[in-house]
């Protein structure tokens, strides 16, 4: 915060002034004085220039009207900003309330305790209640409508002034001479807080103000005796603890009776004898100037952190970015370093490195405060008052590929160090980071830095300064002020300082300067004789070390070499100085609205030079412009002459000028003009060349040169225009830059996202690629189809859109797609992304893949794991891959036969497994003998053998006993039916056939129903063997084997366990005549020589039984 004193207004008839008082909301000030003066006051700033709003802009009095009430000196006045009312107190204690009405004030209350004199008044900040302080002690607390409240008495108030200030709605602060601040809350008022602020700021408090943002306040004092006192500004924070003194302002004068505050807390109106004084107040903001960025922070009262705002002013974008605790905000180049605290309960601070976007890039963690920030494009320098911490930060675009992982190994080791201020570093050793140095106190902090790519200034609170080298820390310099600077800065070339100190004056360091003082002794520096007051401001210029410019009160000076220029008169803060232009930014305008900042408050001015140089060449001349620039060149200044010279086709000029500020494309410019003929011709080249397209393009039609006027809109990009160019003309346009033109409108709406009209344009420009991915990004999927069938085949597209149809499951279209560009293995391997097996199995036997067998592997285990075994059967049979879908059949089978409950299903499913067995054997044979036909080799046909046979030795059951599952069911049901139709006896003998199946069916059911049948057939000697292996089964339960022979003693209780005739099957096979075949119809064994036998399953029936079938009993082939 700084002071500047700004003009005064002199009260008639030397009226010495006793109190002032300014209307927050609506500008009123009113001031009261001896013999009953009072008088209101309003100051309105009327201009239409953006460049002097704010402080800049002239104050006219729009009111100054005198209020006669009062006969005594008025000593107290205060604003009811809620309810527009004025409320005043002279010595006599007479108080009056005055209204406002129709553009005047009236007198509308008048109150007289007849008792004490009113030392201070003041409104709670909704305007119901108001604080009267007696001089006798008594505190009055009244409302808006009259009526007296509560009231206490002090009686540690002394008889000179006192002052009560709002705090919030019920709350109100109260200030004794003798520097003891209270705090009364009035529904508790015999409760107060209270705090000494004469102790740390030993003076007579006679007045003081909050500053509108109720964080800090202004006092005034001194001692009794003294006169011409200054008002000190403190800063408090929301526990009213002091800290620290921030700027003093002195006053002419001889007494200061008063003072208050401006409601946007940029003024502040000082009563000084007979005056009105009015100093303006230049805010610290947190801000700065990065990449046309403008950076600002801000509080806002719903929300406890700083809100950052970032505010792209060339694209009029903002991003915003909450941060606690911040401390400030520094810039340089594209980047800027936000300091903040690391947490409340944490002493790390954090500084991090932004982009002009508010994107974090890198946090660094340290433990100093960075009280002092500096910033250059390759250091960040962060000062304490004993320490300063450097680090050399890097970004990606600044990284090589090289460095990528040296930086990686060395970030701790060569980017950080700390140095102490007393310290005196080399630069030949690099530092450490060590914190425990920073911690040492020292005699003389630091009270400002600031850092060039190749210098580090460091300032002291006595006035030294110490010059360090960059990028190694080495202390080069020091030098001795007599001043305590406030804020540094280095020219571009870092030959000089500027020092700006605590009270705004500006001085001037040559830091390389060599001067012989009065002993003859020859020292380094020298203390340039240019000085200035009340400077706030300052920013060198970017390209020359000899500009800077100066904010001073409401004008900004420009200097070159110490000499200044015409004064402009602003406010605004300078963001950069480069090109012999400025730009600022009025801050005070921004903060106003921060959510919203407009354009209007980034402001350029050109210098006196530039602006001389281009009047010279409107008004003189080129040549007199010419030699002015050679007498004061810049780089810029040439660049404005070659312009000018290249206006009026002076192509000689032009081309010096472009030499002279190094302008190569500008060069070549005008040597192309050189070798044009016609004058209209350069004319059209010269308008171009200045953003004058549509000038250039309307002498290039003139000309009958409508190929020119195209190719000035191609160079454009301007493509609307080519085509409207090329569909106007008289002759055929070219068909090719048509295609050109409609394929670049096409890619200006595909790249806004507008599908739809992209494709009439990429139709017209059979631009078969964009137009794919249009239809694809409006899931045209029909449209998208019809250009794949379209396009030739193998074409470099279709597998493109293959993909496309892949990405949105539409299997067929993927596999016409990729089939049409002959790639048959991606084909199927879409289909198997997309669970198509059917599909993938069928291209893959079409087109005779050798990875047809992994695929149905891959494809059958899919289908498992989702518990579709037949379909995985199926399949396998479809691929006549019969053996492995025999082997998942015989599974099927087995886990089936396990429920014991629908045994005909069981059979069924054993004939399947073993016709699917018949099927592979018949591949097989069908294989051996297309070898045979092939000719192979002896030794290939060995090994063949080979390989099958231990294929097949490695599945027995599955080969040689495939129809055993299914005799052991065949003859199970066939039994049972026999049973109950009654042929007992065929029933038995098909019964006794199951003794071989007990590695199928269980033995229990087995031997149950061949004791039933024995039983039934009262073969009671079979019915006992077989109760007997019942009895001896390890799978029955003790239970179960009581109850079989329970049965078995109530039966052969009655029955001898005998036969009564022997089996004919036991017979034969007494007989030793070999196995015979069983007939599948009946159960018996055959005995004649004539049978049939079925060609599939190799089963025989009996002749006379065959003729009652159309189908083979078993396996239910067909009898032919």
């Amino acid at each position: 915060v700084l002071f500047l004193c700004g003009f005064q207004i002199a009260i008639p008839n030397n009226v010495k002034l006793k109190c002032i008082s300014w209307n927050k909301d609506q500008g009123f000030i009113a001031c009261g004085g001896e013999d009953g003066l009072l008088k209101v006051l309003k100051l309105e700033t009327q201009t239409d220039d953006a460049k002097l709003r704010g402080l800049a802009a002239p104050s006219n009095l729009s009111m100054n009207q005198t209020l006669e009430g009062h006969s005594g000196s008025v000593q107290v006045v205060t604003w009811n900003e809620q309810y527009q009312k004025l409320t005043t107190s002279d010595q006599n204690g007479l108080i009056i309330v005055w209204m406002l009405y129709k553009g005047s004030w009236y007198e509308e209350m008048i109150n007289n305790r007849n008792k004490s004199v009113v030392r201070s008044m003041s409104w709670n900040a909704d305007g119901q209640k108001i604080c009267i302080v007696y001089e006798d002690g008594a505190v009055i607390v009244g409302s808006v409508d009259g009526k007296e409240g509560p009231s206490c008495h002090m009686f540690f108030f002394f008889v000179s002034a006192s002052t009560v200030l709002p705090l919030d709605v019920d709350t109100f602060f109260l200030i004794s001479p003798s520097g003891l601040f209270w705090v009364i809350a009035l529904l508790l008022v015999e409760k107060s807080v209270t705090f000494d602020c004469a102790t740390m700021y030993p003076s007579l408090c006679t007045m003081f103000s909050w500053f509108c943002s109720s964080h800090s306040a202004s006092v005034h004092g001194g001692s009794p005796s003294s006169h011409g006192i200054p008002p000190v500004l403190y800063s408090f924070q929301h526990n009213l603890i002091p800290s620290p003194h921030l700027r003093t302002l002195k006053v002419p004068g001889k007494q200061m009776s008063a003072l208050s505050w401006e409601g946007g807390g940029l003024k502040i109106g000082l009563a000084v004898d007979s005056f009105i004084y009015f100093a303006n107040i230049r805010p610290d903001y947190k801000w700065g100037y990065c990449s046309n960025t403008v950076v600002y922070a801000y509080t806002r009262p719903d929300r406890p952190e700083y809100c950052v705002v970032f505010w792209d002013t060339k694209n009029n974008e903002k991003y915003v970015k909450y941060v606690k605790s911040l401390i400030s905000i520094t810039t340089c180049g594209d980047f800027c370093i936000l300091a903040t605290k690391a947490d409340e309960n944490h002493p790390q601070f954090v500084l991090v490195l932004c982009n002009s976007i508010g994107t974090p890039l890198d946090p660094k963690y340290i433990d100093i405060v960075p009280l002092f920030v500096a910033m250059t494009k390759t250091h960040v320098i962060a000062a304490s008052k004993e320490a300063f911490y450097t680090w050399q930060y890097r970004v990606a675009k600044k990284l090589t590929a090289l460095e990528i992982n040296q930086v990686a190994r060395s970030r701790k080791e060569g980017r950080e160090r700390i140095y102490h201020v007393d310290d005196t570093p080399s630069g030949a050793v690099d530092g450490v980071l060590d914190y425990s140095k920073a911690a040492q106190a020292t005699g003389d902090p630091i009270c400002a830095i600031t850092a060039s790519d190749k210098t580090l200034i460091v300032g002291r609170e006595s006035g030294a300064i110490q010059r360090y080298s960059l990028p190694n820390v080495g202390l080069i310099q020091k030098y001795g002020l007599q001043c305590r600077a406030y804020q540094l800065s280095l020219n571009c070339n870092s030959s000089r300082l500027a020092i700006i100190d605590i009270s705004g004056v500006l001085t001037f360091f040559d830091l390389d300067a060599r001067v012989t003082d009065s002993s003859g002794q020859q020292s380094i520096g020298e203390l340039l004789k240019l000085e200035r007051k009340d400077v706030w401001d300052m920013k060198w210029a970017r390209d020359n070390p000899d500009l800077f410019a100066m904010m001073e009160k409401t004008r900004m000076y420009v200097f070159r070499n110490l000499d200044p220029e015409e004064p402009i008169q602003t406010s605004g803060y300078i963001c950069n100085f480069e090109d012999l232009e400025i730009k600022s930014v009025l801050l005070d305008e921004i903060l106003k609205n921060p959510e919203h900042p407009n354009k209007d408050y980034i402001i350029n001015f050109e210098i006196r030079s530039l602006r001389d140089s281009r009047a010279l060449i409107e008004k003189v001349g080129i040549d007199d412009a010419s030699q002015f620039i050679e007498d004061n060149p810049h780089p810029r200044l040439w660049r404005l002459l070659a312009e000018a010279a290249l206006q009026k086709l002076d192509l000689q000029t032009a081309e010096q000028a472009f030499v002279r500020c190094k302008d190569y494309q500008g060069i070549k410019f005008v040597k192309r003009l050189g070798n044009l003929q016609s004058e209209s011709m350069k004319q059209c080249e010269v308008a171009a060349y200045f953003g004058r397209f549509e000038e250039a393009e309307r002498m290039y039609l003139d000309m009958d040169r409508r190929d020119l006027a195209i190719g000035l809109r191609l160079k454009l990009g301007d493509w609307f225009r080519v085509l409207q160019l090329l569909k106007t003309g008289s002759g055929d346009a070219d068909d090719s830059l048509l295609e050109q033109a409609h394929n670049a409108i096409g890619d200006y709406f595909a790249d806004r996202q507008k599908w739809l009209n992209a494709v009439q344009y990429y139709v017209q420009g059979r631009n078969q690629e964009r137009l794919a991915e249009c239809y694809y990004m409006l899931e045209d999927y029909e449209g998208l189809e019809n250009l794949a069938n379209s396009l030739p085949e193998n074409n470099k597209l279709l597998p493109e859109i293959a993909q496309m149809f892949v990405r949105v499951g539409m299997c067929e279209q993927a596999v016409a797609a990729f089939l049409k560009c002959n790639q048959p293995k991606a084909a199927v391997d879409t289909c198997v992304h997309l669970n198509q097996w059917n599909k993938a199995v069928e291209l893959a036997k079409n087109h005779s893949m050798k990875e047809i067998g992994s695929l149905l592997a891959r494809y059958a285990s899919h289908l498992l794991e989702k518990n579709k075994t037949l379909d995985a059967i199926e399949l396998y049979r479809k691929a006549n891959y019969f053996f492995d879908a025999a082997k998942l059949m015989f599974k099927i089978a087995d886990e089936e036969a396990k429920k014991r409950t629908k045994p005909l299903r069981v059979k069924k499913l054993y004939v399947l497994s073993a016709l699917l067995i018949e099927q592979y054997h018949e591949q097989m044979k069908n294989a051996q003998r297309g070898k045979v036909k092939g000719k192979s080799s002896e030794a290939t046909s060995a090994l063949a053998g080979l390989l099958e046979e231990e294929v097949l030795s490695s599945a027995n059951r599955f080969t040689d006993n495939a129809w055993r599952g299914a005799e052991a069911y065949h003859f199970f049901i066939l039994a049972q039916r026999q049973l109950y139709e009654g042929y007992v006896d065929t029933a038995l003998k098909t019964a006794l056939h199951l003794r071989d199946y007990e590695d199928i069916i269980p033995a229990v059911e087995i031997y149950s129903l061949l004791a039933l049948c024995g039983c039934a057939s009262r073969a009671f000697g079979t019915c006992s063997k077989a109760f007997i292996k019942l009895e001896s089964l390890e799978s029955l339960s003790t239970e179960q084997k009581q109850q079989y022979e329970d049965l078995a003693l109530e039966i052969f209780t009655k029955h001898t366990p005998k036969d009564n005739r022997k089996s004919e099957l036991d017979s034969i096979l007494e007989g030793g005549e070999g196995k015979l075949p069983t007939c599948v119809a009946t159960g018996s064994p055959i005995m004649e020589y004539q049978f049939w036998m079925c060609n599939v399953c190799k089963h025989c029936v009996l002749a006379q039984e065959i003729s009652n079938y159309n189908f083979c009993p078993l396996c239910h082939s067909s009898v032919g």
